[in-house]
């Protein structure tokens, strides 16, 4: 059964009045959830607090300390963590709660209580390193899930596809030299991080998508560039960086994908997931910006995941 993980605390980070990151992205996506009847037929769970051990595995201990430290409490005013990247005093529970909600994720699918999952939180994650954040992120969620499966669970091959318009340069950069993780990303090129470019080797394969490219671009380099590496790799486990931040409505980017390409990309992914993975997905939301776009595109994706 489709499962979602998340938790009010998620909507306490406050980045400020005019930043794109807003809690108004939960609350369309909920309210869509409503509307489209999907709401019923899913299962809801609170995320839990993520440990020290979990975000160790994946983040340095110095950087940690520091994200701590930094943390404003009740009643203080917000600090910038970087041009990007704000903390205000609901920030720090809410990444806590990101990043746990990926672990519980996979301890539910392993064990069988639910599967697949979605986890409905802010802020994202994909572009915290191991030792930095930026770009919204703080703790990379989909990093510290991927690590729990390969860790706590004791799974030999996971891959993390991530299909948001920016490059997963976190999560590249964790796992880069990790032949157990398989990394596969599509983004807008050049463009904000201005990290990545064209690269296929055995555990990352970067796809960079030129300004204008829409549907036939994105699903001719899915199909020839992706698939086939997921296909050789064979994972255990499929984790889904979901940005929807690349369709053609969301100002954040000139990539022009639609919601016939979220469902049609997450068909592809579940498929694999079915051949190779016992239908294991963990699926985490990462961008997109225009909150009825946003809605719209991630019920979409669920609509697949659902079956």
């Amino acid at each position: 059964m489709l499962s979602i993980i998340s938790h009010n605390e998620c909507r306490d980070h406050d980045a400020g009045p005019l930043h794109p990151e807003s809690k108004a992205r939960l609350d369309a996506i909920n309210n869509q959830l409503i509307m489209s009847g999907m709401d019923y037929v899913v299962r809801h769970h609170d995320a839990p607090l993520v440990t020290r051990e979990q975000l160790e595995r994946v983040h340095d201990s110095d950087y940690l300390d520091r994200v701590y430290a930094l943390a404003p409490g009740q009643g203080m005013e917000s600090v910038e963590v970087d041009g990007d990247t704000v903390m205000s005093p609901g920030t720090l529970r809410a990444a806590e709660r990101s990043a746990g909600s990926g672990c519980m994720g996979v301890d539910l699918v392993m064990s069988k209580e639910a599967n697949p999952i979605f986890c409905m939180v802010r802020p994202p994650g994909h572009h915290a390193e191991s030792d930095k954040a930026m770009g919204f992120c703080l703790f990379n969620n989909i990093a510290v899930a991927a690590a729990h499966a390969l860790e706590a669970h004791g799974l030999s091959r996971v891959a993390i596809i991530d299909f948001d318009v920016h490059h997963g340069n976190g999560t590249e950069e964790i796992f880069k030299a990790e032949p157990r993780v398989l990394f596969c990303s599509s983004f807008q090129h050049p463009f904000y991080p201005f990290t990545g470019h064209e690269k296929e080797t055995d555990n990352l394969v970067d796809i960079p998508l030129s300004a204008g490219a829409g549907s036939a671009e994105f699903r001719e380099a899915v199909s020839g560039h992706w698939i086939p590496h997921l296909r050789d790799f064979k994972p255990e486990f499929v984790f889904i960086s979901a940005g929807f931040d690349a369709h053609v409505a969301d100002d954040m980017s000139s990539v022009q994908l639609t919601d016939a390409d979220y469902e049609w990309v997450t068909r592809e992914l579940k498929s694999i997931a079915d051949e190779f993975a016992e239908g294991r997905i963990v699926s985490m939301l990462e961008g997109g910006y225009e909150p009825d776009v946003l809605a719209r595109s991630v019920v979409k994706h669920l609509d697949v995941l659902l079956g």
